[in-house]
């Protein structure tokens, strides 16, 4: 068999969690048009009769301006530590030196690869020119262009990194998909919604906090706190009547549902912790 640590590294946007999920064949991190929504290390466990492949997800990496932002880079630096294959992201259509500045600055310890993603969303002229650009980097041992709307890109990659893992042992049991619990994956689904249904600052000064998950006979009880700033957007994500609030339950729950395959009874709770993205006791509390 062969075995082995694949992370993934870029700036917000550069498509790496939905390359997560392409390559996990589901769902396992949040996705939304606006960036940043990655705050965790997230991975995911691939095992096949020949291969297990466990695949990194990272924040995107930023300059960080808070505690909050700290930590998520520091999940970013400890993935630089392992790993067999760095994938460095680039979305076709951003500006590629940004994207080269910061992954020349990476201590990359294993080699890379850099992938150009959304190459559905432009003319193959262009993905030719970023192949062209990237190609010339000492850090890139190899550049290749993926689009998740296209199923062939999946066993064209998953080949490819089959090819270069080394030969060992799996590093976890064939049927886990992930070494986090399903309360953390519950708390990400909850905060996707938030993103999905809320718009300006609220999404990016908003975090969950599962404070309690009971597996009972025929569902699974599920009680968080939807954590904000202020008052103003505690008022915001209830809405009028409570509108706001029961429409995150009614989705987050049927998003639960899907993923871990059972019925859910989801309550949840807004709270407000002024400024608990520069506290780090609440950082702690909430799992960064």
């Amino acid at each position: 068999m062969r075995s082995g640590f694949i992370n993934f590294f870029g700036r917000p946007n550069a498509g790496k969690s939905s390359l997560l999920n392409f390559l996990m064949g589901e769902k396992l991190a949040i996705v939304s048009s606006k960036v940043q929504t990655t705050r965790h290390r997230i991975k995911g466990i691939l095992t096949e009769d020949s291969y297990q492949m466990v695949f990194s997800d990272t924040p995107g990496i930023i300059d960080p301006k808070y505690p909050l932002h700290k930590r998520m880079m520091e999940a970013v630096r400890s993935a630089l530590e392992d790993g067999d294959i760095s994938l460095l992201l680039v979305d076709v259509g951003s500006d590629w030196g940004e994207s080269d500045q910061i992954f020349s600055e990476l201590k990359l310890r294993n080699q890379a690869w850099v992938l150009i993603t959304k190459t559905d969303t432009c003319k193959m002229e262009k993905v030719r020119e970023a192949i062209e650009f990237f190609s010339g980097k000492s850090y890139a041992k190899k550049v290749l262009g993926v689009s998740v709307q296209r199923p062939a890109d999946r066993d064209r990659l998953l080949n490819e990194f089959e090819s270069v893992l080394p030969e060992g042992p799996a590093y976890f049991p064939a049927d886990e998909i992930s070494d986090a619990q399903t309360r953390f994956f519950a708390s990400e689904l909850i905060r996707e919604k938030v993103f999905d249904l809320t718009s300006e600052e609220i999404p990016y000064h908003t975090t969950v906090l599962v404070r309690e998950f009971q597996e009972k006979t025929t569902l699974v009880k599920i009680v968080a706190d939807i954590v904000v700033h202020r008052e103003s957007q505690k008022a915001i994500l209830i809405g009028e009547g409570g509108a706001m609030i029961k429409k995150l339950g009614t989705e987050s729950r049927r998003s639960i549902e899907a993923f871990i395959g059972r019925k859910v009874f989801l309550e949840l709770f807004v709270k407000v912790r002024p400024k608990w993205r520069e506290s780090e006791l609440f950082l702690d509390e909430y799992g960064y």
